[in-house]
């Protein structure tokens, strides 16, 4: 009855900025858990286009460079993917970034970047492949869609990184509102908010050896994630072992959020 609980066997998965970071963790666990194909997405083709081989040592995972962030991007990624497949399985809104800088320095341009590409980029992709995601969805095999929040997005101390808190935010409330939207075409619409991971965008506290001790203390865990805590939570809301699970925020966060 358990035995294929958390199995990704012949779902078609797309991974936005998944060519590194949470987004490569994430495509090598659907593909270690038996996904037919991961398609990953990058605005670096040629780090995109290298991921995709490295990940194929797990499974037939597919790249397909372009800027999802722009209208034109995300045209072409929808159109490139439809001619590819007649519907996914796995939709995962994890590309983003942040920008930070001291509250009065903080530009104008630095705002609408981020909260273009970590809120609405992420709403206008999953409209534009809802389609697709409904197309082989029904009551007993559901279509998922996973958004990457972060913790920042609940606790109220922004660091400097105040558009990015936001739009974090913000995809936690586009993950309540999706998931009500399209439980009728049989697609659960869910969030994982990490806290700290390895990754480009941390890379300025894990490389400064005081700081990264230093935080450390806040987490009480006393670790930061590594890619089994992403993958195993992004499988689960992917196969059957979440089917029951939408619109729900799930930090993954060592117990940050209990204690800040």
């Amino acid at each position: 009855m358990f035995e294929n609980l958390f199995s990704m066997q012949q779902k078609i998965c797309v991974i936005t900025g998944g060519y590194r970071g949470l987004g490569a963790f994430m495509a090598q666990g659907f593909l270690e858990a038996g996904a037919k194909r991961v398609y990953i997405t990058g605005r670096k083709a040629a780090a995109c286009i290298a991921a995709a081989e490295e990940l194929s040592k797990f499974g037939e995972c597919i790249a397909l460079p372009g800027d999802a962030s722009t209208t034109e991007g995300l045209t072409q990624l929808v159109q490139e993917i439809n001619k590819r497949e007649d519907h996914i399985d796995v939709l995962v809104n994890n590309a983003g970034t942040a920008w930070a800088a001291p509250f009065g320095e903080f530009p104008e341009k630095g705002w609408d970047k981020i909260m273009d590409i970590n809120a609405k980029s992420p709403f206008f992709l999953t409209q534009a492949l809802t389609p697709l995601l409904a197309k082989n969805a029904s009551a007993k095999n559901t279509s998922t869609v996973i958004n990457i929040g972060s913790i920042a997005g609940i606790l109220g101390n922004a660091l400097d990184t105040f558009s990015y808190a936001v739009s974090k935010s913000a995809i936690h409330q586009v993950t309540r509102i999706l998931a009500t939207e399209l439980a009728a075409s049989h697609i659960r619409v869910n969030a994982i908010a990490p806290g700290r991971f390895y990754s480009k965008m941390t890379e300025f506290l894990s490389t400064d050896q005081a700081a990264f001790e230093e935080e450390l203390q806040t987490i009480p865990m006393k670790r930061w994630g590594e890619p089994s805590d992403i993958a195993g939570v992004a499988i689960m809301l992917a196969s059957q072992a979440g089917a029951f699970i939408t619109g729900q925020i799930i930090p993954v966060d060592g117990g940050t959020t209990l204690t800040n």
